[in-house]
């Protein structure tokens, strides 16, 4: 997988910012890119020919916005122009249908029917929202205040991830970019005795299977066996996943220069994003008595005794920071509507999820203002190997 900052545009998502004119498509996209991207004008059809504009936008992926020429200008000119934004519609993934207020009209009409007949997603933005009413199912923006920019940002974000194919929501690899033909891999798997009888957990196949196709070697060993397995090896692994509730005997019996990560870990990568759900875990050292936190899991499952979610991780929060604090779970649901009441959010590996619901709720989370994180990166926060396990990955 390339970088991101050599991604083709042909791999990148495309948003096309359509409108009538002078409705403030070039506007809102140079508040959304924070750049000064397309020329702005009170002058209608200042855009003549489509603006393409790349960008990063977290948790989402690379990005290639087109700005469009605005619908409703009668000259000549004005109709080459519209064809020319009709023909971006041919390459756009998504809509965003840029409106005066709430208004939609005929151009606005010809645009969603447009978008309709293509099957693509459209997202209404109802511009100038300081000046024109803005009530109904849109995103309300006055593209001219830039202080609202990361306001604007994670509404849109939240929209996107709603609307968006799964399959353009593309996942960073499991395990492509760490392991390499013929190296070793070591994966530590204690017995989960709340996964089938007789079968692995969904994470630990995937790992599997993910160093399959990369023709790596892989060594199954239980948290008892690590060690000894370790040392008759002629040489060292070239990386050791373990399960998240043994990271702390696993990153103690390896050696310093032997990469390391937990299995939860690679998935806060794989389904959603590790750099917030990293800076997310930083607030677990700021909790006092009374601080509310959510442990969500998407899977309803029969808890046994000693269940990773609602007993061992409390316990070890509450051990660490010492507070008394009042911890709610959530199971196989959306988040509950008091989102905002909780300190911290902390969301399991997400195996049962696809890529798009992770990132809504780690979007979810954002809005509410709330810090989120997930088992793996919480329990190696909490047994204060956190650094050690992150070694494998670049979050600069």
């Amino acid at each position: 997988m390339q970088p991101v900052q050599t991604t083709p545009k042909g791999l990148r998502i495309h948003i096309a910012v359509l409108g009538r004119v002078n409705a403030g498509k070039s506007s809102f996209l140079n508040l959304v890119t924070g750049q000064q991207t397309s020329i702005t004008s009170d002058v209608a059809g200042t855009t003549t020919d489509v603006v393409e504009k790349t960008q990063e936008l977290l948790p989402i992926g690379p990005v290639v916005w087109l700005d469009t020429a605005g619908l409703g200008d009668d000259t000549l000119l004005g109709e080459k122009r519209i064809e020319k934004t009709k023909r971006a519609l041919d390459k756009a993934d998504v809509v965003l249908l840029i409106c005066e207020g709430n208004h939609i009209g005929e151009e606005e009409s010809e645009i969603i029917e447009e978008a309709q007949k293509r099957n693509l997603p459209l997202i209404k933005i109802f511009n100038k929202s300081d000046i024109l009413p803005t009530g109904g199912e849109g995103i309300a923006v006055n593209s001219k205040d830039l202080s609202s920019r990361d306001k604007v940002l994670t509404l849109l974000k939240n929209e996107l991830i709603k609307v968006l194919p799964n399959e353009l929501l593309n996942a960073p690899s499991l395990l492509e970019d760490l392991v390499k033909a013929h190296q070793t891999v070591i994966m530590i798997v204690p017995i989960d005795y709340e996964a089938p009888k007789g079968r692995l957990i969904l994470p630990q196949v995937q790992a599997i299977r993910d160093c399959l196709d990369a023709d790596a070697s892989i060594i199954v060993v239980k948290e008892n066996d690590y060690l000894s397995v370790l040392n008759n090896l002629k040489q060292k692994p070239d990386l050791v996943i373990c399960d998240s509730q043994v990271v702390d005997q696993m990153v103690a019996q390896t050696p310093s220069d032997v990469k390391c990560t937990t299995f939860s870990i690679l998935f806060a990568r794989f389904k959603g994003d590790l750099k917030k759900l990293v800076k997310g875990a930083e607030v677990i050292n700021t909790l006092q008595d009374k601080d509310k936190v959510l442990i969500a899991e998407s899977c309803t499952h029969h808890a046994i005794e000693d269940d990773i979610g609602k007993v061992k991780i409390p316990n070890w929060l509450r051990k660490k920071t010492g507070a008394d604090l009042q911890i709610d779970h959530v199971s196989g649901c959306d988040f509950p509507p008091n989102l905002g009441e909780y300190k911290l959010v902390i969301q399991c590996g997400g195996c049962m999820n696809n890529r798009k619901e992770i990132l809504s709720r780690i979007n979810k989370c954002e809005q509410a203002r709330v810090a989120v994180t997930n088992y793996g990166v919480c329990i190696s926060a909490l047994k204060g190997v956190l650094n050690r396990v992150l070694e494998p990955f670049d979050l600069k």
